[in-house]
């Protein structure tokens, strides 16, 4: 097999899946009880935090544990926004974001609030002019995802912050598809959100970072858990070995963004030699590279790759479009939007994969473009 789609998930690291079983067997009390083997969960949890935060150099944020990215997203946008409505009704983002972002942003509309869309240069990048201009008295939030999950543009969330600070905005970041792959200063960042399952982790578990001074109301309701803001019984071996898993790629991100980087620039020379446009630029993450085919549906080209056991994605797997948004509004071409394919790279990548990628695309766009 050769897995191509480790933006969508990865495989769970061996040590991490080890860390989730051991801590399941080893601590079996709910961390809510006041009892010996409750206290002993909730130990085990702080220490897990502890290290969460020292790993990531963040001082002064609740840590909160969600069951995905997706939550923490929802949670941010609509437990900030309806917990300040007073303070103005604007929200400020993007065209790039995922899923969890547009249609959160699409709920909060109906409520009310006014959605402005940032202006994007040719690259995809946030045009930082335009977004300190639409900042006014009503704006109550800003969200602009790290990197995009489609096409990987990167933004720069250092000057977007300025500006944000400056006008005394909250910032929030998607940051699913940047943590354990790209270093940043997360200090810049209001609030942010994160994904287990993409940093080699177990899936079903996520964490939404805000600073301690922000307040938000829950979305979840219903008892105690390791903050106020989400209730539920914490899951303790999902955040014990979520702990581990930030630990071990981050141990690694320099050596595991070198080889991920070399090894995109091969991708990018082969695939230049096929008969595709490269959606993907130089503002784009080495780790994913996006590419539209002529004249073959992206799905068709899937499961041709399916039948050599190589598997890529279409767009993001949450999307419930039949083509990609955000490739249509990077090049305004419906059809490059219904053709586009992700390939997404990890330091699991070998070159030989790459090769035998390479040979079935080859061969699958002669075959298809025929028909």
């Amino acid at each position: 097999m050769i897995y191509l789609d480790y933006s969508a998930t990865t495989p769970i690291n061996d040590e991490v899946l080890e860390s989730y079983i051991k801590t399941s067997k080893q601590f079996i009390g709910n961390p809510n009880s006041l009892h010996k083997l409750g206290l002993e969960s909730k130990k085990i949890i702080d220490i897990a935090t502890e290290q969460i935060e020292k790993i990531l150099n963040i001082k002064n944020y609740d840590i909160i544990y969600t069951s995905g990215a997706t939550e923490s997203n929802n949670l941010a946008l609509i437990g900030y926004c309806l917990n300040h409505k007073n303070r103005g009704n604007k929200i400020i983002t993007t065209k790039l974001e995922h899923s969890s972002i547009s249609e959160t942003i699409q709920y909060l509309e109906k409520q009310g609030f006014i959605i402005e869309y940032v202006e994007l240069d040719k690259n995809g990048r946030v045009d930082l002019f335009d977004l300190e201009n639409r900042i006014d008295d009503k704006t109550l939030l800003v969200t602009i995802c790290g990197i995009n999950s489609e096409i990987g543009i990167i933004q720069d969330i250092k000057k977007i912050s300025q500006i944000t600070k400056k006008k005394n905005i909250i910032f929030h970041s998607d940051l699913t598809q940047l943590i354990g792959k790209i270093k940043i200063d997360f200090n810049n960042v209001d609030m942010f959100s994160m994904s287990s399952q993409k940093i080699y982790g177990i899936k079903g578990m996520g964490i939404l970072f805000k600073r301690k001074k922000i307040d938000i109301n829950p979305i979840i309701y219903g008892g105690k858990s390791t903050t106020i803001f989400r209730a539920g019984t914490p899951n303790t071996a999902g955040i014990v070995s979520t702990s581990k898993a930030i630990r071990l790629i981050y141990e690694n991100i320099d050596k595991n963004y070198e080889y991920v980087t070399k090894l995109n620039k091969y991708l990018i020379n082969k695939l230049k030699e096929l008969d595709v446009y490269i959606n993907s630029n130089d503002y784009s993450s080495p780790y994913i590279i996006n590419i539209s085919l002529k004249n073959i549906k992206s799905e068709t080209m899937l499961h041709a790759l399916e039948l050599d056991n190589i598997y890529v994605s279409t767009y993001t797997a949450c999307s419930k479009e039949d083509y990609s948004k955000v490739i249509y509004e990077l090049t305004k071409d419906i059809n490059k939007a219904k053709s586009s394919i992700r390939i997404s790279l990890s330091y699991q990548t070998t070159k030989d994969e790459i090769d035998k990628l390479i040979e079935s695309l080859k061969i699958n766009i002669e075959k298809l473009q025929l028909k």
